[in-house]
């Protein structure tokens, strides 16, 4: 496929269908790593880089859409999705999360070969947010889902965290209020402004030094919020 050999990270809990898609991307002169859970997949996403995430949607810790969600707020390496799901729904929510193709289980190994050399052709690593990023005194590990300031683990509620993905996801972008409604709690929320302005003040409680004068999450008066590190 390339000089260098492209880096696929299969995350799927049945060890069977691993080393069948393994056996099948190496033959293909891939690197191919292995996750048996979401939380060490996207552990592995952090670490390595890959250039391609092979996903099984239903995993025992985790829903592969929510994963799909978690790592699109810092990286764009193609995803597909290998599944049992067959509904029109599900595959439509898969690739509204971002995935970017879906296969469905059972599935041959030359079709699967095909989507890959797709993927790996349309466009080279992509250069997504780190999974690390500091601003402050606060770290976030995104592949860990962990956030610290000054060493302590801050909690973030799950609305929280998805708010500080998507603004962390655009640094240096404005984004309106409807567009961060929408991202977060759906398009159904978009004249919600409130709940933006409550949740924004939460973010800047917890994170920042003076929640008064934030110096990070910022306010685009009369547009929406701002992000810079």
């Amino acid at each position: 496929m390339n000089d260098i050999a492209p880096a696929v990270i299969i995350i799927e809990d049945e060890s069977q269908i691993r080393r069948f898609v393994r056996a099948a991307l190496e033959d293909e002169g891939c690197r191919v790593h292995e996750a048996g859970t979401a939380s060490e997949g996207l552990e592995k996403a952090g670490r390595i880089g890959p250039d391609l995430v092979i996903l099984d949607l239903g995993l025992p810790d985790r829903d592969g859409v929510d994963v799909i969600r978690d790592l699109r707020s810092w990286s764009n390496v193609p995803v597909i999705i290998l599944s049992a799901r067959a509904e029109e729904d599900e595959k439509i929510a898969a690739l509204d999360a971002g995935a970017d193709d879906y296969l469905t289980k059972p599935f041959g190994v030359g079709e699967l070969l095909a989507r890959t050399r797709a993927l790996l052709r349309r466009k080279p690593r992509s250069e997504g947010l780190s999974p690390n990023v500091a601003f402050g005194n606060v770290k976030i590990d995104f592949s860990r889902r962990t956030i610290d300031r000054d060493g302590e683990q801050v909690h973030l509620t799950p609305i929280e965290y998805r708010l500080l993905t998507t603004l962390v996801g655009n640094t240096g972008r404005v984004l309106t209020h409807r567009q961060l409604l929408k991202e977060v709690w759906g398009p159904e929320s978009i004249q919600s402004n409130h709940y933006l302005r409550i949740y924004v003040a939460h973010l800047r409680r917890k994170l920042e030094m003076d929640p008064a004068q934030p110096r990070h999450i910022l306010t685009e008066t009369g547009v929406g919020y701002r992000f810079q590190a």
